[in-house]
């Protein structure tokens, strides 16, 4: 884990765009196409407009989530929805968008296409809660086992979370450990707190401890005051 520190969440989103555009560039001239898998909520949305704006040639990368709440687009709690507003906009309005919800009716259909169309993410963009859960992840889940099981053949499930609204379809632990790349991006001393702590061991009470732990893929961690 490598832990980049910034005074204000302005320095973070900016240097956090430049770090995945660069990496997105990469991965197109070398491979020829790109994967970024984002988080949702409020505090992504500065980063997904600082990103929009970059030279990339995002005719060739598939934006996708690394979790959604099952409810329509048009539910003010849909990352889809967020995503849409804040980053398929500018320049990024050419790339490809792989939402996680149809029509949020069957959530097992949902799970069984994503996981059909599931590619590696070239970058995984993670959040975590206050409780540590990371991406939908959550402490206590009936879920939680299987999807913190890292040989696990599934990329996505269904979560339902006891502490948080809605049903969840997530990215499970092993297809995050697939992605070319995870940045966790945090902000203010509770959060950081919570990550001390779970860099302190594996528990199942912060399940990004799980993430934290592991070697098989690079782990950045952008945290703000």
């Amino acid at each position: 884990m490598n832990c980049v520190e910034f005074s204000d969440s302005e320095q973070q989103s900016t240097a956090l765009a430049n770090s995945v555009a660069a990496r997105l560039g990469a991965a197109i001239a070398s491979q020829g196409a790109a994967v970024l898998a984002v988080s949702g909520g409020k505090s992504p949305i500065p980063f997904f407009h600082m990103l929009s704006t970059m030279a990339i040639d995002w005719s060739k990368v598939t934006v996708t989530l690394v979790d959604e709440r099952f409810v329509p687009d048009s539910h003010p709690d849909s990352n889809a929805a967020l995503v849409r507003a804040h980053l398929l906009r500018d320049r990024a309005v050419e790339a490809r968008f792989l939402p996680l919800v149809g029509d949020a009716q069957d959530i097992d259909a949902e799970v069984a296409r994503a996981n059909a169309g599931f590619a590696p993410p070239t970058v995984a963009i993670l959040g975590m809660g206050e409780d540590g859960h990371t991406a939908s992840l959550f402490p206590g889940a009936d879920e939680l086992a299987a999807g913190l099981d890292p040989a696990s053949a599934a990329a996505f499930l269904a979560v339902t979370p006891k502490t948080a609204p809605h049903r969840r379809i997530s990215m499970s632990y092993a297809a995050l450990l697939r992605a070319g790349c995870l940045i966790l991006s945090i902000q203010g001393d509770k959060k950081r707190q919570v990550l001390d702590a779970a860099a302190k061991g594996v528990s199942d009470a912060l399940p990004i401890s799980h993430f934290l732990a592991q070697n098989k893929v690079e782990l950045d961690v952008y945290w703000s005051a």
